[in-house]
């Protein structure tokens, strides 16, 4: 026998259509609610950056050549004194509106197998949104570029070097062939250093294209953006079509739940008069 107190849907399409009044009122005040969020809550925007991490291909083999790990570059960005030094680079005030949104929407996102980080941060504008994006890939690239700088420097005064020594070996080559082609002890002696000198030079070139090669843009370069920074013109939040989906389905419920209360209020009276009158 099933409960009094069960409520099928047939019953409640009945509840519904006799406190319409209720159901349409509540319906009405979700829906109002939900648009007058939609309308006055502050849109945001998000952009996109690909950030390349700069490295210098004259390091050491079994070494990491970037110039900063992985790792330790997703720390860097999350630290407050970075985030804030990206705002005051364009003016915006740290603990304004516009800067916590940036701290508070930073997503970091590493892409290992093609060296670059996706970042992505949110603005007030599509505008705002790229320009702090395009902020943090600079003062990034600024900060990596003073920490590259000195193996940069000691790669570039190796290969100078290199180039000196390799000078001077050739012109030392030259002097000991015209010693060799001479006669007796001193040309014997001559033609052998010869020899070494010869290894020493193939052993300079080869160090010196090794070290050129690395020095190329293939294997040195600074920390840069992958691709130009993407900001799409439509908004992320309030996301309009989620909201009003959430919003109308809160209305259905609510307005339901209201003509539910308002018909078990109504009927409480007329069962406590018939207990009454039972008894």
């Amino acid at each position: 026998m099933a409960n009094d107190d069960e409520i099928y849907l047939i019953d409640m399409w009945r509840i519904v259509v006799r406190e319409w009044r209720w159901f349409i009122g509540v319906g009405l005040i979700v829906v109002a609610a939900t648009f007058a969020y939609l309308h006055h809550a502050r849109s945001q925007w998000e952009a996109t950056a690909w950030i390349q991490i700069g490295q210098v291909g004259s390091a050491p083999v079994g070494q990491d050549p970037h110039v900063e790990a992985f790792s330790r570059t997703v720390e860097r960005l999350e630290t407050r004194n970075f985030q804030d030094a990206v705002l005051d680079s364009v003016g915006v005030p740290v603990d304004g509106p516009a800067g916590r949104l940036y701290r508070g929407s930073m997503k970091i996102e590493q892409l290992a197998y093609a060296n670059i980080i996706k970042l992505r941060v949110r603005g007030y504008s599509p505008e705002d949104a790229k320009q702090l994006a395009t902020a943090t890939a600079t003062v990034l690239q600024d900060v990596h570029s003073r920490l590259g700088a000195m193996p940069l420097a000691l790669a570039r005064d190796r290969l100078d070097a290199l180039e000196s020594e390799l000078k001077e070996a050739e012109a030392n080559r030259r002097h000991l062939a015209t010693e060799a082609t001479g006669k007796g002890d001193t040309a014997a002696l001559a033609a052998i250093a010869l020899a070494t000198n010869n290894a020493e030079i193939r052993g300079l070139e080869h160090a010196r294209a090794d070290l050129a090669s690395r020095l190329l843009a293939n294997y040195t370069y600074e920390t840069s953006t992958a691709w130009p920074v993407y900001a799409p013109k439509d908004r992320v939040f309030p996301n309009t079509l989620l909201t009003a989906g959430i919003g109308l389905l809160a209305a259905a419920f609510l307005a339901s739940l209201a003509a539910v209360a308002r018909h078990a209020l109504r009927v409480r009276p007329v069962r406590a008069g018939v207990s009454v009158h039972a008894a």
